[in-house]
């Protein structure tokens, strides 16, 4: 069980290494500037199996987690 979570952390990393930064407006919310930040941005492409992808190795690493706490 500690290989596969092992694996999945790793898998996890890489993953979210690979996200393109969706945060390029931070700074210009602090210094009032105009921003798109909060704008409806749909993800298409690479970029939704990516996101879909990091979902499911969250959510493996999250379920793992708790069932290795009560064996």
């Amino acid at each position: 069980m500690q290989i596969a979570l092992l694996i999945i952390s790793i898998l996890l990393i890489i993953i979210v290494l690979l996200q393109s930064s969706k945060a390029d407006g931070g700074p210009q919310i602090i210094s009032g500037g105009q921003s798109e930040l909060f704008s409806n941005r749909k993800e298409r492409g690479s970029e939704l199996v990516i996101t879909r992808i990091t979902m499911v190795l969250g959510a493996a690493f999250f379920i793992i987690c708790l069932v290795s706490m009560f064996i």
